[in-house]
Formats: structure tokens, C-alpha cells, sequence
């Protein structure tokens, strides 16, 4: 199999998409970013564990919807291993519902774009920034999930 993703519930599974369908959303970002090989984990955590995390490797004293965590292991390592995703439960359920958002459109979109960080896509500079949120909104489009960047520019 080429691509192996972990699903770690640190919490009760109670309104959280089942592991198939976070697999389905990170492999798919893996194929759109032509990946042929990947191994990431993706962790749900509650808000207290969200931010711990945010506090101890960002100096944020609060939960953030995704964290990514990309492997460091040298350029001359060649590893399928990518890294893990911390998404934290109630952050999402709260962005989805101020948003306006199906709860497992909102996992989806924080899956593959934390998964387009642990591949280096980043969106500190404009362009890049670009570049991400067009590839995003093409990967969920492929799950029927309208462009979550829509709103902002309107």
C-alpha cells in the first residue's frame, strides 16, 4: 500500500468522522500533490491537550483547529514517514458552527491542509499562500466540499 495513515482518537469518538473518511481526505491530498509513497499520523485531541501542544512547540496559550509536525530526518534520509497532524475536536466543531460549515467539511479541509504542510506547502508568503489554498480547494472539490477560502474574498 503506498500510502499508511494512523487515526489516534485521544478523546470520545462521539460526532467525529470515522477513520476511513480522515484516510480517504489525507490520501487524497498525498495523490493531488503527487505523492506515490506517505505515512502521517493524524491525532484528535480535546481542547485541553490542543493547547498544551499549541503552548509547548508554538509559545500560543490556546487550541488551534490543526497543528502539523512534519518528520525532520536530513536531506540525505529518504523516508516515506511525513510527520502528524493534531486536530483538536471542539476547535473544529466551533469553527464549523460559526461558520456555517458541515462539521466533516471543516475535518476535511483542516486534514488535507494539514497534510499540505507536512509535504511543505506553506502560506506565509502571498504567492505561496496562493498556490495552497488553489490546491486545497481542488482537492476538496474532488469530495463535493465548496472553496472554504470563498467567504474571505467575497
Amino acid at each position: 500500500m503506498p500510502f499508511l495513515i494512523h487515526i489516534n482518537y485521544q478523546m470520545e469518538r462521539n460526532g467525529i468522522p470515522i477513520p476511513a473518511r480522515f484516510k480517504d481526505w489525507a490520501q487524497t491530498a498525498l495523490r493531488c500533490a503527487r505523492r506515490r509513497v506517505g505515512e502521517l499520523s493524524i491525532v484528535l485531541v480535546d481542547e485541553v491537550e490542543g493547547r498544551a501542544i499549541n503552548l509547548q512547540y508554538r509559545g500560543r496559550d490556546d487550541a488551534t483547529n490543526v497543528l502539523s509536525f512534519p518528520i525532520e530526518l536530513g536531506h540525505h534520509v529518504r523516508s516515506a514517514l511525513l510527520g502528524d497532524l493534531i486536530i483538536c475536536v471542539p476547535v473544529i466543531a466551533r469553527e464549523a458552527d460559526e461558520q456555517n460549515k458541515k462539521p466533516a467539511d471543516h475535518y476535511a479541509h483542516m486534514v488535507v491542509h494539514g497534510t499540505l504542510h507536512l509535504l511543505g506547502y506553506d502560506h506565509i508568503e502571498d504567492a505561496e499562500a496562493k498556490a495552497m489554498e488553489t490546491l486545497e480547494t481542488r482537492i476538496l472539490a474532488k469530495f463535493g466540499i465548496a472553496d472554504p477560502y470563498s467567504e474571505r474574498e467575497a
